[in-house]
């Protein structure tokens, strides 16, 4: 039996050094996935400070309230356009970013998306106006000075080109709520701040 085991040790061994990095991480997540990152931060990481908000009353320059670039790929074939949506989790899931509109030929967004209804880039795309301790169109960063809060970006594949039911005067909620009904699939990345 002792020989049988370390027979069986071997092997596993064996076949684990002829694994390549490739190899290994191919199984780890399937071909394809949809997946959403961010060039400036990891999944889980923190996001730098020029993401953050400038309306908590501080002076700090770094905080300029720019939304981060985001890219996605592995989306279903049937997205007929995309939405995202940013929440504060730790913070009763508070909405701080609503995008949709953003075209099916879109997979990144760069940084710092205008904050207007309807942003120069991408094109066609609208963003829901955030009401909370700033009042703008778009992006709302990070505005947890005394606590470190995870911020969650979900990037989600519709299956219409356009959500004619929203419009300038949409809530977050409510943009939130025709997002997820019309969502055929969704990716994510978390921050912290």
């Amino acid at each position: 039996m002792k020989s049988v085991r370390i027979a069986l040790c071997a092997l596993l061994v064996t076949g684990a050094v002829g694994l390549s990095p490739a190899t290994a991480s191919s199984t780890s997540a399937p071909r394809g996935a949809f997946t959403l990152t961010s060039a400036a931060f990891a999944d889980g990481g923190v996001i730098p400070k020029v993401h953050e908000c400038t309306s908590g009353g501080g002076s700090d320059p770094g905080k300029r309230n720019e939304s981060p670039p985001l890219t996605w790929s592995g989306a279903p074939t049937a997205a007929k356009s995309y939405a995202i949506v940013m929440r504060d989790v730790d913070n009763s899931n508070l909405i701080h970013w609503v995008i949709y509109d953003i075209p099916a030929s879109t997979t990144t967004l760069p940084q710092n998306v205008d904050h207007a209804y309807r942003p120069s880039t991408p094109a066609g795309a609208r963003q829901v106006y955030y009401r909370g301790s700033a009042s703008l169109y778009g992006y709302q960063g990070p505005c947890s000075p005394s606590t470190v809060n995870t911020y969650d970006f979900v990037v989600h594949a519709l299956d219409q080109a356009s959500l004619t039911s929203l419009n300038a005067n949409s809530s977050t909620r409510t943009a939130a709520r025709e997002i997820a009904a019309a969502s055929i699939g969704s990716a994510r990345i978390t921050g912290e701040s």
